[in-house]
């Protein structure tokens, strides 16, 4: 994701990310404390952001809504994202609801609504752990079971549920497989400081995590949300972060080699 790199300019979380070693990426939510792309922004607008991307080298393939899902008009809102989302050429728009349980119907209600829409787009939801109603992937697969539509499925983010619940992600997530078409990574540490951090740095264990997904067949995106090491200060200079792209990468790529290998 180009999150890390939200203080900088999108083209710099650009090249920072091409140089770390990808060629796709997620769009953040803001860059130079401005929105990279609004909620009010035309579709026109979201292809233009997508052609900047592609010609960095760079295959756009998550953005995220940036609406909560009880919030009034989240289902309109959601489905003006999904018009971006595929005038870009990006597949996978990425929501969640708030940190707080309650208005469980709305959200849901949400859901229903656009899921017609990104299904006719070619555009698939994902619901990700985020606290309150949407607190684990449990959770998570309870609403996807009300919206009962393909279109709306999980991005599972380990991190959050450990972080927000303190619970345990590795039975979590070996729960609701069938569900899950991308992960959003970062990790965890709840010792010596209670701080989110790349995979590889917290107290999740990356084979146990990923080792229940092996045999789906689907192609699932690892995003990375978050590339910073714990305890020690994030980086000012963006080639540190750079660095910290390309070090998570080398982590993660590591974690599959061995899982591809043990079969």
């Amino acid at each position: 994701m180009t999150l890390p790199y939200s203080a900088f300019s999108f083209a710099r979380s650009l090249a920072g990310v091409r140089s770390a070693g990808f060629d796709r990426v997620a769009w953040g939510v803001t860059h130079e404390k401005r929105p990279l792309l609004a909620l009010e922004a035309t579709p026109t607008a979201a292809a233009a952001l997508a052609r900047q991307t592609r010609d960095a080298g760079l295959h756009p393939v998550m953005m995220f809504s940036t609406v909560m899902l009880e919030a009034a008009g989240a289902g309109g809102a959601h489905r003006r994202r999904v018009d971006q989302a595929a005038a870009a050429g990006i597949r996978l728009l990425l929501t969640f609801g708030k940190t707080a349980p309650g208005q469980y119907d709305a959200a849901v209600a949400a859901l229903r609504e656009v899921a017609p829409h990104a299904e006719q787009a070619g555009v698939t939801v994902l619901l990700k752990q985020h606290g309150g109603n949407t607190a684990t992937g449990v959770d998570c697969a309870k609403m996807l079971r009300a919206v009962n539509h393909p279109a709306v499925r999980m991005g599972y983010d380990a991190g959050n549920v450990l972080d927000y619940e303190n619970h345990d992600p590795l039975p979590d997530i070996a729960a609701c497989v069938p569900d899950i078409r991308a992960l959003c990574l970062k990790d965890h540490r709840n010792t010596p400081k209670d701080e989110d951090c790349a995979p590889g740095f917290g107290e999740i264990d990356h084979y146990k995590l990923l080792l229940p997904l092996r045999h789906t067949g689907l192609t699932l995106p690892l995003v990375f949300e978050n590339i910073f090491a714990p305890l020690v200060p994030r980086p000012t200079d963006p080639a540190e972060l750079d660095e910290l792209a390309r070090r998570a990468r080398q982590y993660m790529e590591t974690v599959l080699k061995g899982i591809e290998t043990h079969g």
